[in-house]
């Protein structure tokens, strides 16, 4: 899926909905209108599903799923990943996204977008 098939209309809507964030010490509501203004986005297939996240396209070949996590319904998912576009210590490139699945649409919208310390998963979860 590409953001030039939807209609105008549903990039209206994608428009007005908020997101939060925290990254670069930078914190708050954030609406998808800025991203669109300011980055150029492209979903991003995760396990067969397009995914809206508010990053540049030119991110995608650095972004790795380190977890995914799917709801019940299969109308939200959080992810747990690596973006390596500006570095790849394990400090600075981690992020958390939740994204929702719009009515009556088949693409997930990020809703959080923050930054996430990777750290080695401690043994007491094996």
């Amino acid at each position: 899926m590409k953001l030039s098939d939807l209609s105008a209309q549903t990039l209206e809507k994608i428009k007005l909905v908020r997101w939060d964030r925290i990254i670069e010490k930078h914190e708050g509501p954030e609406d998808w209108d800025s991203v669109f203004r300011y980055e150029e986005p492209e979903f991003i297939e995760i396990e067969g599903c397009a995914v809206l996240l508010p990053v540049d396209k030119s991110h995608h070949p650095n972004i790795s799923i380190i977890r995914c996590i799917w709801s019940a319904d299969n109308n939200s998912v959080t992810l747990f990943l690596s973006d390596t576009t500006y570095d790849d210590d394990l400090f600075f490139s981690g992020f958390m996204a939740v994204c929702d699945r719009p009515k009556d649409e088949e693409f997930f919208l990020a809703i959080l977008y923050h930054e996430w310390f990777i750290i080695e998963r401690a043994t007491v979860f094996e």
